[in-house]
């Protein structure tokens, strides 16, 4: 079996050496054996696990979840609903956080829209609204709730 430097097996998964040395640091890729010279020399599965590790993040899943996927993969005994299952669960929490993030989406845009983007900062609603200035209180208004009214007016009779 083909042993691998640290460079080689970085490159074979298309990631930086840095990443592998993290990767290995946080228990997601096993201590590798070290030359006589002490570099680090990796067995050619290594890319696999290493690739599967990428993948997996690039899904969204966090390292200890990563971890979890490693064990279950490496258990005989375990099963694909306990795989199923923190997918599921990662399902679930990337859901939370799109609907968090049109949230926020939906309020900045509404910021935005109460300004005209001429004159000075000084009454600048954008930068009111995240200081909670009383004049636009409503930075923490749901997506789907009225404003305080204060937009409507606002770019009324001030301009915004």
């Amino acid at each position: 079996m083909e042993r691998l430097t640290i460079g080689k097996l970085a490159k074979r998964a298309g990631v930086s050496t840095d990443t592998v040395r993290f990767y290995e640091r946080c228990g997601l890729l096993k201590p590798p054996e070290r030359t006589a010279s002490n570099y680090r020399v990796y067995p050619e599965k290594e890319v696999r696990r290493l690739q599967f590790i990428v993948r997996a993040k690039n899904l969204g899943f966090t390292l200890n979840e990563i971890k979890d996927l490693l064990t279950l993969r490496g258990d005989p005994n375990a099963t694909k609903g306990q795989v199923k299952a923190l997918a599921e669960a990662k399902i679930a929490d990337l859901k939370a956080r799109i609907a968090e993030m049109q949230r926020i989406l939906a309020t900045l845009i509404r910021i935005t829209e109460t300004c005209s983007g001429e004159g000075p900062t000084d009454d600048c609603p954008i930068l009111a609204a995240m200081e909670g200035n009383e004049k636009h209180p409503c930075i923490h208004a749901d997506a789907e709730e009225s404003c305080c009214g204060h937009h409507s007016s606002e770019t009324s009779s001030s301009g915004g």
